[in-house]
């Protein structure tokens, strides 16, 4: 198998984290990384191949561009459990909320607390 090298950017902090991470499994970024990449690519294109869009909308649920009642309508699950099931089976992240309605969720909490 070839490698090519190729230049991307991630957040300080989470290569932080990711060195980490690394150092605990006794291995490197790199590793983790094309590991990581080869799994999510690897499932894509055996769900695509056997005609299957779960993976596909549980993809988009975990970059964000669904919500959670839209994958949960078009995988036919009615709870949120089940999603959160699915996103662990499928090792898909769950989504993280925008800034301003985490934002938002701040701020009422710390109303309640006044």
């Amino acid at each position: 198998m070839t490698t090519v090298n190729f230049t991307g950017s991630v957040d300080r902090g989470l290569l932080k984290r990711a060195k980490v991470v690394a150092a605990k499994a006794d291995t490197s970024i790199n590793a983790l990384f094309n590991a990581e990449l080869r799994y999510l690519v690897e499932t894509f294109e055996a769900a695509e191949t056997s005609g299957n869009q779960n993976f596909r909308a549980l993809l988009d649920f975990s970059l964000g561009r669904i919500d959670d009642y839209a994958v949960m309508d078009v995988l036919g699950i009615d709870s949120e459990e089940d999603l959160f099931l699915l996103m662990a089976q499928a090792h898909l992240p769950m989504p993280r909320l925008p800034e301003a309605i985490t934002q938002g969720m701040v701020e009422s909490l710390d109303a309640l607390a006044s």
